[in-house]
């Protein structure tokens, strides 16, 4: 078989699933006309849904996924992605290049939104499968941490530094407002939440909220993940701009007795001579 046949398949061909420019005649997506049926007709969230899930959700949906987008995007450079855009801004790189550096550091499995969701969902979502087949919160910890050295690790509950997540207080209001029931993820999540705080004195964070309620509008994890690729952009530019003002270099700044060196004393290599073989 000709090893060059699936190139020479889409050689000169440009195959699509979900649109494109087509010149003269109109930009599309997932069959719909941007130009003529979406632009001043759907939010900028539905359109970013669109393009990921190829289904324009309703806007209550947007709105709440835009809600979202705020409580993930601090103005604060001591928050590890944000820390990039206000090194950036220091150093005078671009607006694009500073943002986009902070971005990609958000791409983690420890913090951020779109890595750290794939988990929360799939937790929660196996989770909800066991308790609907007999198992109770409790054992569902349990079970978890007798897989994973005993600690209770799941992601989407605990929470570095603080305590608490200020941010599920505020996205409840959202969902409140915006008329969506709890369903079973998000129901199942708050009594984990219980049994967590008793024994561990650890809450449910933003992810593990959000993992639950986006679980309950059936999307998939890998969907959710590419919803939420720029997650952090605008804080991250917030960070930019801010050390953009201030005089170069000074983000930051640290003299050496700054730093605490704490480990073993100084000491002599012991030199040796060493006979190299010809």
């Amino acid at each position: 078989m000709d090893s060059f046949a699936l190139w020479d398949e889409y050689r000169q061909v440009v195959r699509s699933y979900n649109g494109g420019w087509r010149i003269g005649k109109g930009v599309y997506c997932h069959g719909y006309s941007i130009m003529d049926d979406l632009v001043g007709n759907i939010s900028y969230m539905q359109m970013v849904i669109l393009n990921v899930t190829g289904h324009l959700p309703e806007r209550r949906l947007a709105d709440w996924f835009e809600a979202r987008q705020i409580c993930m995007s601090w103005p604060d450079p001591r928050i590890w992605c944000n820390q990039i855009g206000a090194l950036a801004g220091t150093l005078r790189t671009s607006a694009v290049a500073a943002t986009t550096a902070g971005v990609l550091a958000s791409d983690s499995r420890a913090y951020g939104g779109p890595r750290t969701i794939i988990e929360g969902m799939h937790f929660i979502q196996q989770a909800l499968h066991d308790y609907n087949n007999g198992l109770t919160a409790d054992d569902i910890i349990q079970e978890f941490c007798a897989q994973h050295g005993g600690k209770p690790t799941m992601m989407g509950y605990a929470r570095p530094i603080a305590k608490g997540d200020e941010r599920i207080e505020a996205m409840e209001r959202v969902r409140l407002s915006l008329g969506f029931d709890v369903g079973p993820h998000l129901t199942l999540a708050n009594k984990i939440e219980k049994v967590m705080i008793e024994h561990y004195d650890e809450g449910m964070n933003i992810n593990g909220y959000v993992s639950a309620f986006v679980s309950d509008q059936e999307f998939s994890a890998e969907d959710a993940n590419r919803i939420s690729t720029v997650l952090v952009s605008s804080g991250v530019t917030a960070c930019y701009v801010d050390t953009m003002k201030r005089p170069a270099e000074t983000f930051n700044a640290l003299r050496c007795e700054d730093v605490i060196y704490v480990g073993p004393p100084p000491r002599r290599v012991k030199s040796r001579s060493i006979n190299y073989k010809k």
